[in-house]
C-alpha cells in the first residue's frame, strides 16, 4: 500500500525522515516476512533516510498546513521566487534560515539546486515538537516493526532486521535501547 502525499512546489520535504505521523502510517501499512521479495524495495526506500542524525516533527500540524505556512511565509517576505529565495537563504552548505510556524515549531529552510523544488524544509534542531535521532536507529525500528512486529524485541530479531539494511549488529546496550525506544514511539 502506497501512502498518497502531495508536496506542493517549491517545497522539498521527506516525510519518512521528518514527520512522525507519516512514519507511523508507513510502518502500520506494511507487513513483510523475512524472505519477502518486497524487502528489496523497502530497503531501497529506506536508504533515502541516509546515515546522519535528523529531527522528526511530532506536533499536531498536518503536512499540508506546514507546507501552506512555509509558502505563505515566503510570499509575505517576498522570498518565494527561486532567485530571490536563493539569495535570501544562501547557497553554501552551511547557509539556512529558521522560521517558526503557528504551533511554535521551528523549521529550517535551505536552498536545493532544483528548478521547481528549491525550498528544502525540515524541523530545526531542538525545535519544539521534535526530537533528534540517528538515521540507522530509525531504519532499524522501521524494519523491525515491518518484518517482526513482535512486542518482545530480541537481539537476534533486531540484528536480523538491521542486516537487511546493511547495518552492523547492535553491540552496545545504548544503541539497542535507542532502537527499542523508537519502536515504542512508532507503535503509539
Amino acid at each position: 500500500m502506497d501512502i498518497e502525499i502531495h508536496i506542493p512546489e517549491p517545497i522539498l520535504f521527506s516525510p519518512l525522515k521528518h514527520y512522525l505521523p507519516f512514519i507511523r502510517e508507513f510502518v502500520s501499512s506494511r507487513t513483510l516476512g523475512i524472505n519477502d521479495p518486497g524487502l528489496k524495495a523497502l530497503t531501497r526506500e529506506l536508504k533515502h533516510i541516509g546515515t546522519c542524525v535528523m529531527d522528526i516533527y511530532t506536533g499536531e500540524l498536518l503536512m499540508g498546513t506546514i507546507f501552506t505556512e512555509v509558502i505563505e511565509f515566503l510570499k509575505d517576505n517576498n522570498s518565494g521566487e527561486r532567485d530571490i529565495y536563493k539569495k535570501w537563504v544562501g547557497t553554501d552548505i552551511n547557509d539556512y534560515r529558521i522560521i517558526s510556524l503557528s504551533d511554535s515549531s521551528q523549521w529550517m529552510l535551505k536552498y536545493h539546486d532544483h528548478e521547481t523544488r528549491y525550498v528544502h524544509i525540515f524541523p530545526a534542531r531542538a525545535s519544539p515538537h521534535s526530537f533528534r535521532i540517528k538515521a540507522n536507529t530509525l531504519k532499524s525500528a522501521i524494519l523491525y516493526i515491518i518484518i517482526f512486529g513482535k512486542d518482545y524485541v530480541s537481539d537476534d530479531d533486531l540484528n536480523a532486521a538491521r542486516a537487511l539494511s546493511g547495518l552492523s549488529p547492535v553491540r552496545e546496550v545504548a544503541d539497542a535501547e535507542a532502537v527499542m525506544e523508537m519502536i515504542e514511539i512508532l507503535r503509539k
